[in-house]
């Protein structure tokens, strides 16, 4: 782990962090202005730029520091990034705005023949229960204490982990939200958002109940950066992932249940009809 117990928390301006984040801006900030002058109806930025900013100050800001000083923090910041962050750049359309972005070279080769395999794996990968099982196998697999810990020891492997879970969500919640077939797509999602909030649930139950702290580092603390021993502060980070996690992943699920129940009724009415 970087940095003192005690030290002031700083800002992580590392350019491995900060360089890709901020072309991603500046793509779609090109993107948006390209669209504007075209698009009969207007590019609305609020959901990606949103996004884009809660991803920012989750990997940048003094979070990403105290969540070396204590497991309670780190929670506090995977979950900005896989509920919030990636839920709202999903839902925000971004894709054709930042291929808008890219020098025309580029967006000339975007619309080559050899993207069609390409987008037969994002299709493949977007399958609601297919997305659902990868997260869940990234959300366990990084939390297993030797892949934990390395994260913790090395910024390389910390990146990885944040980048795992950032791609793992983003595909995620792009399944939830635009399933196949729309009016039975939608019951999918809402089964698969109920199950990963048990997956999640059950994870962090197991950190709440545990009566040891599971990673090397925070328990060489005397104290966590939050005044808790590591036992505790590895408590409060499962009752996180479990409680508000877990009521996040219900509560999207029963939005979703209501839409599939809508465009059922919606079909079953066009039936009667004819």
């Amino acid at each position: 782990m970087t940095g003192h117990h005690h030290d002031a928390l700083g800002w992580t301006l590392d350019p491995v962090l900060t360089v890709p984040l901020a072309l991603a801006l500046l793509v779609y900030l090109i993107g948006w202005r390209r669209l504007s002058r075209r698009a009969s109806t207007p590019v609305r930025p609020a959901l990606c730029l949103s996004g884009w900013l809660v991803l920012t100050l989750s990997l940048t800001s003094p979070l990403h520091e105290a969540g070396e000083r204590s497991f309670t923090m780190h929670m506090v910041e995977h979950e900005l990034i896989m509920l919030v962050a990636t839920l709202l750049l999903a839902s925000s359309g971004a894709g054709g705005v930042l291929a808008w972005g890219l020098p025309r070279p580029l967006r000339q080769a975007l619309g080559g023949s050899w993207k069609s395999s390409l987008r037969s794996l994002w299709r493949r990968l977007t399958e609601p229960v297919t997305a659902t099982i990868i997260q869940a196998v990234v959300m366990w697999a990084w939390h297993a204490p030797i892949l934990f810990d390395r994260a913790l020891d090395s910024f390389g492997w910390h990146v990885a982990q944040h980048a795992s879970f950032f791609i793992s969500s983003l595909l995620f919640w792009w399944a939830m939200l635009h399933p196949r077939g729309r009016s039975g797509g939608y019951g999918v999602s809402a089964a698969c958002l109920f199950a990963t909030s048990l997956i999640g649930g059950a994870l962090g139950a197991l950190m709440s109940l545990s009566s040891s702290p599971w990673y090397a580092d925070y328990a060489a603390m005397g104290m966590t950066g939050i005044g808790l021993d590591p036992v505790d502060d590895q408590r409060l980070a499962g009752l996180i992932m479990w409680i508000p996690g877990g009521a996040f992943h219900g509560i999207a699920a029963l939005v979703l249940t209501y839409k599939w129940l809508k465009s059922s009724e919606g079909g079953a009415g066009a039936l009667s009809l004819n």
